[in-house]
């Protein structure tokens, strides 16, 4: 099989300071990828920068920071961008195809799993697909963000065999490179924990324009999904082979897990919550170590409004959330029965089909 590496390139890397296209910064990205087809493996590549592409051919001065006017802007960059690509891979013989999502379409698995077998033909027939945030129709509480959270949903939709984020610096450091020269930079990581985490800064104020941040949560949910991650940074030929071989100008982060099921991808990380159940202590404990189902006995609470089939958060007894899971009671019922053991649970509610309030199939851990 061939091995598929998903890259995310940042707009930064792709347009220019007053906004517009860096079409030799594109024919660099085209060479690159041209040169993992070479090497038998299957790109796909996420990428941002339609905003930042089409404002300036729109009429705008600036960067725009009204909604509609960023959508006009993503309405024209996005046929630019692609038409950059489309003209750049031409060169060496290959075909793009663009793949335009929203957070609302993870919502759905059947739509998720409608695109995947898209994404499969596409690559059947050695098209590269070229993934980008829908901006014209997205609203601010629906979008992913700067891209690297798709790039990661999208590496363990198709079981990537790693995930190259490309930034502005080499990797992961100590403390910013730029103010700090005794920072030390991290050419491995085995376990994104909080120390980590401190270390990157918030968005935009540590290493990277898109922040740090952001991308180890995208790293997170990648190596979550067995797909392991590169951070760093391609200038030059032979970098992004480099990265997906596991070498190259960055920071690797390694995962023992095996890929997810998109089953489990789409409850942990794509679908919406409709509440939440607060849990007790011994019942976090019979989820995230035991592997048990969640039983209304160890459920203290209950939050939000949600019918049976619906997914739910799950917290625990400090309201750190646990995991989550596909519910099987509605709000009220089991609002009825928490705390109750499984005796008093089928006395209080005739006709019960299950017990578990959350089978241990329907769950998975965000630990």
């Amino acid at each position: 099989m061939l091995k598929r590496i998903v890259v995310k390139i940042g707009s930064s890397s792709l347009t220019g300071s007053q906004g517009g296209l860096n079409h030799d910064a594109i024919a660099y990205f085209a060479r690159e990828l041209a040169e993992l087809y070479k090497q038998g493996c299957q790109p796909l590549l996420v990428t941002s920068g339609a905003v930042a592409a089409g404002f300036s051919a729109i009429g705008y001065a600036q960067r725009p920071k009204k909604l509609h006017e960023k959508q006009a802007s993503a309405a024209v960059g996005q046929a630019l961008l692609m038409r950059a690509y489309q003209e750049a891979l031409a060169e060496y013989g290959h075909v793009a195809a663009q793949i335009l999502l929203t957070r609302t379409d993870f919502h759905s698995r059947k739509r998720i799993g409608s695109a995947v077998m898209t994404i499969e033909e596409l690559l059947e027939r050695g098209i590269l697909p070229i993934f980008n945030e829908n901006d014209t129709v997205s609203v601010d509480e629906l979008k992913f963000g700067d891209n690297d959270t798709l790039s990661a949903l999208v590496a363990n939709l198709v079981k990537a065999d790693r995930l190259v984020i490309l930034t502005d610096m080499d990797g992961l450091y100590s403390a910013d490179p730029r103010q700090d020269p005794q920072a030390v930079k991290y050419t491995v990581i085995d376990e994104i924990d909080d120390d980590i985490y401190r270390m990157a800064g918030g968005a935009g104020s540590s290493v990277g324009t898109g922040g740090m941040r952001s991308k180890l949560d995208a790293a997170r949910i990648a190596t979550r999904g067995g797909v392991p991650v590169f951070v760093g940074r391609a200038k030059e030929a032979g970098d992004l082979q480099a990265a997906a071989e596991g070498g190259g100008k960055g920071t690797h982060f390694t995962t023992t897990l095996s890929s997810m099921s998109v089953k489990k991808q789409w409850l942990g990380y794509l679908s919406r919550p409709f509440g939440a159940l607060i849990v007790d202590a011994g019942a976090q404990r019979a989820l995230t170590e035991n592997g048990r189902s969640l039983l209304p006995v160890g459920i203290t609470s209950v939050e939000g409004q949600f019918h049976a089939g619906d997914v739910v958060e799950v917290r625990g007894p400090h309201g750190d959330i646990v995991g989550r899971g596909v519910v099987n009671y509605d709000m009220e019922d089991l609002q009825r029965v928490c705390g109750l053991p499984g005796p008093r649970v089928l006395e209080t509610l005739n006709g019960l089909h299950r017990l578990e309030a959350i089978h241990r199939d329907e769950w998975i851990s965000l630990r």
